[in-house]
């Protein structure tokens, strides 16, 4: 395997309580970087990843500010939750405990990758105030459900409980960085190999293990409404910019059952909505390409200024 990424701008690690659970922050500068018009930039992962993954695009950034992404709860260093399944209001409420601590006076620019930008999303909407600028990358959110959905749902959920999930291990950190590359042709070698020590550890069994817990694998039993989505996206009042990558992976997700045009109704409530596509990029666009992703979050974020 290439050597590791070599990174430009090393994040400080930062451990906070939040509702419970220590939870773990990535941190690039300091507080005193922040002003009304630089606020803080917080960064939120999606599912099965970690925040260090912002860090090619922290790198690529020219213009020196308070940037935090965490883990969310039961990923990387995070706790995990201390039940048996992880419930998505909950990640609501940690983002919320989480800015009262880093920015309690004052509204953020929030970033939101995959599951994490359907999270910020909603915070947006329930909390626009507190939201200066926000940016959603390719965060489609789910299909609509129905109420006939419901003891199919609520059996796999109660099936997924009783027989325990599990990740696979691995050998070593380069099969670690293997599966990474398959599962996203386009990231290089050496971002790969840098990742893969920080989505997964050794443990004392002398394999390597995703630091993630395999509860979040469990079939979801709450239902999705698309009237919730859009009644929540119309009250967001910072501006939004849109991104996805030109791969166009939504389309094979789900099978039909989510169309471009039901995410496209729902885009369509945010009021002050902006679009970007980037070339050569999957869903992984902040691996893919952190360049062109990190000057069109300096051109947006500083927008007005």
């Amino acid at each position: 395997m290439p050597k590791p990424y070599a990174v430009r701008r090393a994040a400080t690690s930062r451990f906070v309580e939040l509702r419970g659970l220590r939870y773990h922050l990535n941190v690039w500068g300091d507080p005193s970087l922040v002003t009304p018009q630089c606020p803080p930039l917080v960064m939120m992962h999606g599912w099965m990843d970690v925040g260090a993954s912002f860090q090619f695009t922290v790198d690529a950034m020219t213009r020196p500010r308070y940037v935090v992404a965490a883990d969310w709860r039961g990923f990387g260093l995070s706790d995990r939750s201390g039940a048996d399944c992880y419930w998505f209001h909950d990640y609501l409420g940690d983002l919320d405990a989480l800015l009262d601590q880093l920015s309690p006076g004052q509204p953020v620019d929030l970033v939101g990758h995959s599951m994490g930008g359907n999270v910020v999303m909603g915070y947006a909407g329930v909390r626009p105030a507190r939201i200066r600028r926000l940016v959603n990358l390719e965060g489609f959110g789910t299909p609509q459900t129905s109420a006939q959905m419901v003891p199919e749902r609520l059996g796999r959920w109660l099936d997924g409980l009783r027989t325990a999930p599990s990740l696979r291990s691995y050998g070593s950190a380069d099969e670690v960085a293997a599966r990474l590359t398959r599962t996203n042709p386009r990231l290089a070698a050496d971002k790969a190999a840098w990742l893969a020590s920080h989505w997964s550890r050794k443990g004392d069994d002398g394999r390597w293990h995703i630091l993630a817990d395999a509860a979040h694998k469990l079939a979801n039993p709450v239902l999705t409404r698309a009237e919730d989505t859009i009644t929540t996206w119309q009250r967001i009042t910072a501006p939004l910019l849109w991104v996805q990558g030109d791969g166009n992976e939504f389309e094979g997700w789900w099978d039909g059952r989510f169309t471009r045009q039901q995410f496209e109704q729902r885009l369509a409530a945010v009021p002050k909505l902006q679009r970007l596509q980037l070339r050569d990029a999957g869903h992984m666009l902040h691996h893919d390409q952190p360049e062109a992703l990190a000057q069109a979050l300096e051109a947006f974020l500083g927008a007005g200024a």
